[in-house]
């Protein structure tokens, strides 16, 4: 029995001083164990004496949290150290960029996160159907998004969709790289509209070495 995981991650919320609002769906084919990544990774971090801790990058960012104690160059290294493990999963994802003053409220902006959702599963439809179950993690973080995916992938792919918790390391991991992923994509976006300010270049290296190096290397997971 083949069973595939999507794993969703937002970046903004659903009030108007939001600039703009991202969300990820990551993809991964159970079949394709990610242990031995992950081992390699968390001996990385042993062997750079840093603490193996879950990945969160909005604290991570700002220096806030779990990682409120770490220096700077400790949290760039933790960025490029998750940075090698996604690039060496078998994932796949795809991300969703809205601009939030296009929308009216969050009900226009759930409609239209769920058309997106709907159309690009149906423009995968046949790689889905490959797959005798869709597993769906999301820690129901925001109504509107888990409006407009549960109902997606519901209307698209009924008999084949499962709402699941996420209950092992694997699956709190690949969270995680939905989280990475998507911020990655702010960050581009940010980049883009010259909205970067000093945080991101102090972890990223500015717009050129971001654009080469994270933003290249994140893209080659999108799923075609």
């Amino acid at each position: 029995m083949r069973e595939i995981s999507v794993f969703a991650d937002e970046s903004g919320d659903k009030t108007e001083k939001t600039r703009y609002f991202l969300l990820t769906l990551v993809f991964h084919d159970q079949a394709a164990s990610i242990a031995e990544q992950v081992a390699i990774y968390e001996r990385s971090l042993a062997t750079a004496d840093l603490p193996n801790i879950p990945f969160h990058s909005e604290p991570l960012l700002n220096g806030h949290g779990d990682y409120r104690y770490l220096e700077p160059e400790q949290r760039k290294k933790l960025l490029s150290g998750f940075a090698a493990l996604v690039r060496y999963l078998s994932v796949e994802y795809v991300t969703f960029v809205y601009k939030r003053r296009e929308f009216t409220g969050p009900e226009k902006l759930a409609e239209r996160m769920k058309r997106d959702i709907a159309d690009f599963l149906r423009e995968h439809l046949g790689y889905f159907q490959e797959f005798d179950h869709v597993k769906v993690y999301y820690d129901n973080a925001q109504a509107i998004v888990k409006s407009a995916l549960y109902n997606a992938v519901y209307d698209v792919l009924a008999k084949q969709a499962v709402v699941r918790r996420r209950t092992t390391m694997t699956e709190y991991r690949l969270s995680q790289v939905a989280d990475f992923l998507c911020t990655i994509e702010l960050a581009a976006v940010k980049y883009d509209a010259k909205e970067d300010g000093g945080t991101y270049d102090k972890l990223f290296g500015g717009v050129g070495t971001f654009k080469k190096n994270w933003l290249k290397q994140a893209r080659r997971k999108r799923m075609k």
